[in-house]
């Protein structure tokens, strides 16, 4: 009975039924430099009739708010974990240290509060955050955990663009769900039911003029290969890491782009004199090999999908009038990229993606897992430890029968050659997220300057969600050698005052120079209730959300990483 529900939904969403059709929701945002993110358990009323759907949601029911924010800006997240399990939430794309990245490290407790901060050093571009909780970031994703970001900066500002959020500016997060009977998400690699920003058999307004659409791959594993049911041209104007040197026109007999999972890309696409007319946004997956994600067509089994190897509707755009101040053109140039040049690596580093046998420690995927490096992830083993300010060219060698795409944390990279080619020339711009097809081989070029730290790693790994859960994915930390032989074990000497209190807390250090790497406040059973990375202690620590009662301030020292605890009481 599921199949054959799934299926009419699948079917009703290929005919032109308007009454179908439900109107694409579009994120609500914030803006400035403090963002307050409350991730929950929730509900939402995803099918339009019948039970509602448990989901997962931040500041809402499901997905979350888009963050606007601007380069050279320094941003402040409060992320609250009101759900029943530990979570993370990555920003994926940023530039920023690794204690504030949001990996698998970063671990936050149910009930707990985490404050990364960091300053914006990436340029304008479409990011987005998401879980990385791991063996638990497939669930979590399923659940509807995430949100754009959207970075601004003077050069794009400077550029006639549409920037109209939800007007001429469409974000649209794609992904695909297994709904069963009861209305719920099953937690299953691949879906029958195609959502658009969350939403089943969407439909959404566009102006009759020059519209930028903001696409992101937010599927467990599915790639998409997208194109209009008109098989119109499109231009590329920014890839995962920002915009690129100058539009790319993709047009031809059949114009596509080919968006992996975590993959985003910004499109210009012409409506113009097209008022009171509709066309498909389309996934145009028959054409996609039996080794692509969503290419292949399991009749059974986990892997079962009726989206599979077959083309289908994402969003049905339906024009109207153009806005009073329409674009009706694309710049002929956008902005000046300056990439690492090949001459400047100082090595070479091999990556190796592949199968292996034998493995029982995957639920799903073993004995036959997917794996880097010739091994699974393990949280103590550093795989790669890379000297600050070096220039690095990675060569992803797959000998997998599979296609991954990898991604990359801390850095964007330029790709240089895809099995020996140039790659096309919409895909030369500032990347993470790369589609490592089976048997081929990609190299790219990146720079790791800033941030260095010995203590939390960054991560490279499959982004299919499933995959880096069962163990595709390993680690790197990025160090700075000057001054490591004057480094010695050391307490921090320091007292906390007020104490009693029950507002802010503040701090008398017998050294001056005393560097804090990390700020922890545990209840008396031990639980973290507070998290701040590199905590900025001038203005002391607010402590007012806190109940009454005995607690433990840990400080992490950021040379040694050597840990002192003081108690303190909330009156």
């Amino acid at each position: 009975m599921k199949k054959i529900i799934l299926f009419l939904i699948l079917v009703t969403s290929q005919v032109g039924f308007s009454q179908s059709y439900n109107t694409m929701w579009i994120p609500d945002t914030l803006s400035g430099t403090n963002f307050n993110l409350t991730i929950k358990d929730t509900f939402a009323q995803i099918v339009n009739t019948g039970n509602q759907t448990i989901t997962g949601g931040i500041n809402g029911k499901f997905w979350g708010p888009t963050l606007f924010i601007n380069k050279g800006d320094t941003v402040h997240m409060n992320v609250n974990n009101n759900l029943n399990d530990s979570t993370t939430i990555h920003w994926h794309g940023m530039h920023l240290p690794a204690v504030m990245d949001g990996g698998p490290h970063q671990i936050i407790p149910p009930g707990t509060t985490w404050q990364p901060y960091w300053e914006v050093k990436n340029q304008a571009s479409t990011l987005w955050y998401h879980p990385h909780m791991h063996e638990m970031s497939q669930e979590q994703i399923t659940k509807g955990i995430g949100g754009f970001i959207i970075v601004r900066d003077a050069a794009e500002s400077a550029l006639a663009l549409p920037r109209k959020y939800g007007v001429d500016d469409i974000p649209i997060m794609i992904t695909d769900r297994d709904i069963n009977t009861q209305h719920q998400f099953s937690i299953v690699p691949y879906g029958d039911s195609i959502m658009a920003n969350m939403t089943l058999r969407a439909q959404y307004s566009v102006p009759a003029q020059y519209v930028r659409l903001r696409l992101l791959n937010g599927a467990i594993e599915t790639s998409y290969n997208l194109g209009f049911s008109d098989n119109r041209s499109f231009y590329v104007i920014g890839t995962d890491g920002g915009l690129l040197n100058s539009p790319v026109l993709i047009n031809g007999a059949t114009p596509r782009y080919l968006l992996s999972a975590g993959e985003r890309v910004e499109i210009m696409v012409d409506f113009s004199g097209q008022s009171g007319n509709s066309v498909f946004l389309k996934a145009y997956n028959q054409s996609l090999g039996n080794f692509i994600p969503g290419g292949e067509s399991f009749p059974n089994g986990p892997f079962a999908s009726f989206l599979g190897h077959t083309n289908y509707n994402i969003v049905k755009l339906n024009v109207t009038s153009a806005t009073s101040n329409p674009f009706t053109s694309v710049p002929a140039t956008l902005v000046s990229n300056i990439y690492p040049l090949e001459q400047d690596a100082a090595l070479t580093r091999t990556i190796t993606l592949s199968d292996s046998t034998g493995v029982t420690s995957v639920p799903i995927l073993g004995p036959n897992a997917f794996i880097l490096g010739h091994q699974l992830f393990d949280f103590n083993t550093i795989n790669h430890s890379i000297p600050l300010n070096q220039t690095e060219i990675w060569e992803l060698k797959s000998t997998s029968i599979f296609a991954h795409p990898f991604h990359i944390h801390d850095v964007e990279f330029k790709i240089l050659t895809i099995n020996g080619a140039t790659p096309p020339t919409y895909q030369q711009g500032w990347k993470d997220v790369v589609l490592v097809e089976g048997g081929k081989t990609v190299r790219f070029i990146a720079k790791f300057d800033d941030y260095a730290d010995p203590t939390h790693p960054f991560m490279y790994h499959c982004h299919i969600a499933l995959h880096e859960d069962e163990g595709m994915m390993g680690q790197f930390v990025v160090t700075d050698a000057s001054g490591l032989d004057e480094i010695k074990p050391t307490e921090i000497d320091f007292t906390i005052y007020p104490n009693p209190t029950n507002e802010r807390i503040f701090f008398s250090f017998a050294d001056e120079a005393t560097d804090v790497y990390y700020l922890s406040i545990k209840n008396l059973s031990g639980k973290t209730v507070l998290m701040l990375p590199k905590p900025q202690l001038e203005n002391g620590i607010d402590v007012s959300n806190l109940k009454k009662g005995v607690y433990f301030v840990e400080l992490t020292d950021n040379k040694t990483k050597s840990k002192t605890t003081r108690k303190i009481v909330i009156e």
